[in-house]
């Protein structure tokens, strides 16, 4: 691919949780335009799908497991909530590599889809046992929807870092 970048870390790694975080904060700001609250999408969830397609690392598990626990604190969850949910997506986007290389664009949509109904369905049984009590099953589905339509992004990260270290490939 004639956009392929080099692998520089703090290009694939560091630049992309410093975006998530910072579009996390944003996103929880009390702002509420009409009385609706934004959306609260789960932006790592972008990176945590993508970096496991582009190369396999150290850096990058523990890149998810940080952004998982700022989530914890951001959102007010038990500690280490989203960053097992984020990890089981960098662990099955790891284990399916192989099959999703090469896919056309709604196929990989599909399998972010896949990916964000793992994390989500995780997060929420493990909520549920720890209070004994389900989350709004509503908003939880906007909050899902929210999340995979950022599948673009993903799209876009695998597409400029894919083919730079040929190791992998």
């Amino acid at each position: 691919m004639a956009g392929a970048r080099a692998l520089a870390p703090w290009r694939w790694i560091g630049v992309p949780l410093l975006q998530c975080l910072i579009l996390t904060v944003l996103f929880s700001l009390p702002f509420r335009p009409f009385g609706l609250g934004l959306p609260e999408p789960i932006f790592p969830m972008v990176p945590a799908f993508a970096w496991a397609i582009i190369r396999p690392s150290i850096l990058g598990p523990l890149a998810v497991l940080a952004m998982g626990l700022f989530l914890d604190l951001a959102w007010g969850a038990p500690m280490g909530l989203w960053a097992v949910a984020l990890l089981l997506v960098y662990g099955a986007a790891l284990l399916g590599r192989n099959m999703m290389a090469g896919q056309s664009f709604p196929v990989m949509w599909a399998w972010f889809a896949a990916a964000t109904g793992l994390a989500m369905g995780s997060a929420y049984l493990f909520t549920m046992l720890g209070a004994h009590a389900g989350a709004n099953p509503v908003s939880v589905g906007w909050q899902f929807l929210a999340t995979a339509i950022l599948f673009p992004f993903a799209h876009l990260l695998i597409d400029r870092f894919e083919d730079a270290d040929v190791r992998f490939r």
